[in-house]
């Protein structure tokens, strides 16, 4: 068992099973409250991976957790709004793929919390922005931001929070919209010359951990009602953005 277990990656076999339960256990959590374990995983990962492999191994994760999840609840996507993303995920990835500049640290962290915590709590935006061009330009934000930072998931979620109050549109809607914009990371760290052959083992590990782990979540999910998804969703939210505004300060040296 332990010499399969390190055959899945340059990583040791502890570590490789510990990272497919958490697979499991994230992408569970993420059907449940529909957002949070990408984040939660990446978090981790970062801990115990390289760095040139954490964004592109934590992207083809997330597109098997999200893909699945949207899979399973697909007819709750809005396809309208799915079909207006789409443009803006493709922008996003092109210019990821040949525009490298960075924000100072922290700054970028700092920017995406006030976003979240405005969308959770503010007076909300106005109309005009939750229309084609917004959504559009949404898309193509934080397809470029996740190529930046992995895990765009909170703000991706801040937008699509404005457009619905049921839970499993928001959580269909979210996972379809992620599934894309993950896909975009094979082509940008493809372009930028990642060897994914090299953890192709331990991604489909994850991966399949993940469909399992997102099947039980979508049974919890089915099981709350809109009003306390919704509250569940905002909190979750708002100490994702918290822990941004703790990373971002930090960064900065504050």
């Amino acid at each position: 068992m332990e010499g399969m277990l390190e055959l899945l990656s340059p990583l040791s076999a502890a570590i490789n099973l510990g990272l497919v339960l958490l697979a499991a256990l994230t992408s569970g959590v993420s059907a449940a409250v529909g957002i949070g374990g990408g984040t939660l995983l990446i978090m981790v990962m970062a801990q115990v991976m390289p760095a040139t492999a954490l964004i592109p191994v934590h992207g083809m994760v997330q597109l098997g957790s999200n893909g699945g999840r949207a899979l399973m609840t697909w007819r709750h996507i809005d396809r309208g709004l799915l079909a207006a993303f789409l443009p803006g995920v493709v922008l996003g990835a092109l210019v990821a793929a040949w525009l490298l500049v960075r924000l100072p640290p922290g700054v970028l962290e700092l920017c995406i919390a006030a976003f979240v915590l405005y969308s959770c709590w503010g007076p909300g935006w106005p109309r005009g922005w939750l229309g084609r061009g917004g959504t559009l330009l949404a898309g193509a934000l934080t397809t470029f931001l996740s190529s930046l930072v992995g895990a765009s998931g909170p703000l991706v979620g801040a937008v699509i929070k404005q457009h619905f109050g049921e839970r499993l549109p928001r959580v269909a809607t979210f996972a379809a919209c992620m599934s894309f914009q993950h896909l975009t990371k094979a082509f940008i760290f493809g372009v930028a010359g990642f060897v994914f052959h090299e953890w192709l083992a331990l991604m489909v590990a994850m991966i399949v951990a993940g469909l399992a782990g997102t099947w039980l979540g979508l049974q919890l999910l089915r099981r709350l009602s809109d009003r306390r998804f919704d509250g569940l969703f905002k909190w979750v939210l708002t100490l994702l953005a918290l822990r941004l505004i703790w990373l971002g300060l930090g960064r900065l040296g504050v």
